[in-house]
């Protein structure tokens, strides 16, 4: 009997995905879809708020990216808020505080990237 081959996280095929399609909104909600998960070296997640809804201020030990793919939100840095509309995109410091709230309803890609230095190794 030959041994099965176990799908390994680095094991990735391309893949054209339409980014604002393949998540959807929930009423009172926001819903999370990971694209891709690496936990050594980062994640890829897909975001969808309903307006008003949002993650409250948090902190991570590495730098984020977020890049608005339609709607507006409000992101909120250090205390400093920032809006972000649909085409744009904001980089969120690695230790900063930082929350992000849906002044519209808004979907985003967020990108989240180790270091070897950021993560303590």
């Amino acid at each position: 009997m030959e041994p099965q081959r176990k799908l390994k996280i680095v094991d990735i095929e391309p893949t054209v995905i339409p980014m604002a399609d393949s998540i959807s909104y929930q009423q009172g909600s926001v819903v999370s879809k990971q694209l891709i998960i690496k936990k050594d070296t980062g994640n890829v997640t897909l975001f969808a708020f309903d307006e008003g809804q949002g993650l409250s201020e948090h902190t991570a030990p590495f730098d984020a990216l977020v890049q608005v793919l339609e709607g507006e939100a409000e992101v909120t840095i250090s205390k400093k808020p920032y809006v972000v509309k649909a085409g744009e995109m904001i980089i969120m410091p690695a230790n900063h505080p930082h929350a992000l709230k849906a002044v519209s309803k808004f979907k985003m890609l967020l990108v989240m990237i180790r270091s070897l230095t950021s993560s303590g190794e």
